[in-house]
């Protein structure tokens, strides 16, 4: 009897001192497979108990129970240990540099539309909001666009069963803005915009527009050549000219292209600029007589000029970006470049 009693208190003694020990879950496991698992030790020491006789059973049936019972405490402390943080080599020392966060970034869409709106701000403007689904009136008949216009067609413009559509650009705020206010007016409607434009590296289905709108008395066109300019200046530098070519827009008369001198050559000519100097950018003009009435203003009293710009364009000639596409992939590897 003696001899399983003294194993039995050896094998408590060594799986007390590996459970202590432990230092991951698996270790922990072991030690209970080891001793209390179906071919551990103390299994294998129940079946010789019938070996003791009977007169000292009792005691060796104690002795049995005791360490069973040892090693079951030693396991259960082990794994709370670990649960609370394990030894002080794997504890959390609170005096340590944390580990920092990702950090986002802004969008260079939303970046580009931000330091519009601020340089359009020093100008004077103020920057307003409007609803992307749109009606007709405010769309189209507003703006003088007649009803044989391509752009109303279904073709370019995304229409609703109940007749509403997706805006095709955002003079419909320049609109609702001078329904409800009196001249002098002087705003930016930055946005996003929804046309039928088949996906490629300079177009997209929904882009961002920034449209201006000056409304005061004795405003010209040599107003909005100044504020152009000075756009031009403040967005690309102090060396970029504008031009403006005839062109025709319903909402405007009379109506222009205007461009800005390559930002990449300098004007010189380069596969960027097809090697003409210039880059296309938007389109302006003074506000038609027709787009005054509609909203209630005497085209004989108060004059004004809109214009447009499309974030897309700006952002990727200010970062030389190739393919209109990359800003909507949602690559970080991309996008973090910015």
């Amino acid at each position: 009897m003696s001899d399983i009693i003294a194993e039995i208190n050896r094998a408590v003694s060594e799986a007390e001192g590996r459970a202590a020990a432990a230092a991951a879950a698996a270790e922990i496991e072991a030690v209970r497979i080891d001793y209390l698992g179906r071919n551990g030790l103390f299994p294998a020491l129940s079946r010789r108990m019938g070996e003791i006789p009977p007169e000292l059973r009792r005691a060796a049936g104690g002795a049995f129970n005791a360490g069973r019972t040892r090693i079951q405490a030693a396991i259960e402390a082990a794994q709370q240990r670990l649960a609370s943080g394990g030894e002080e080599k794997d504890a959390i020392d609170l005096t340590l540099p944390g580990r920092r966060g990702a950090a986002g970034r802004i969008h260079p869409i939303s970046r580009t539309a931000e330091e519009c709106a601020e340089i359009f701000r020093r100008m004077g403007f103020i920057a307003v909001d409007g609803p992307e689904i749109e009606d007709i009136y405010h769309n189209f008949d507003a703006l003088n666009t007649p009803m044989d216009h391509p752009s109303r067609d279904p073709q370019d413009t995304f229409y609703f069963p109940d007749g509403r559509i997706l805006r095709s650009q955002t003079s419909p705020v320049q609109i609702r803005v001078m329904e409800t206010h009196t001249p002098p007016v002087r705003i930016v409607a930055p946005g996003r915009v929804f046309r039928r434009d088949t996906p490629d590296a300079t177009h997209g289905m929904n882009f961002h527009q920034i449209e201006g709108l000056y409304v005061d008395k004795n405003v010209s066109m040599a107003d909005l050549k100044s504020v152009l300019q000075r756009f031009a200046h403040e967005m690309f530098g102090p060396d970029v000219r504008i031009r403006l070519r005839p062109h025709f827009f319903p909402f405007t008369e009379p109506s222009v292209e205007y461009d800005f001198s390559c930002v990449v050559c300098g004007g010189k000519g380069c596969n960027v600029c097809k090697n003409s100097g210039w880059i296309e950018i938007a389109g302006a003009g003074m506000v038609d007589p027709a787009v005054f009435k509609a909203v209630g203003y005497d085209p004989a009293v108060w004059s004004g000029f809109a214009f447009g710009l499309g974030i897309e364009r700006l952002a990727m000639l200010r970062h030389r970006i190739p393919d209109l596409r990359l800003l909507y992939e949602n690559d970080v590897r991309f996008l973090r470049q910015f």
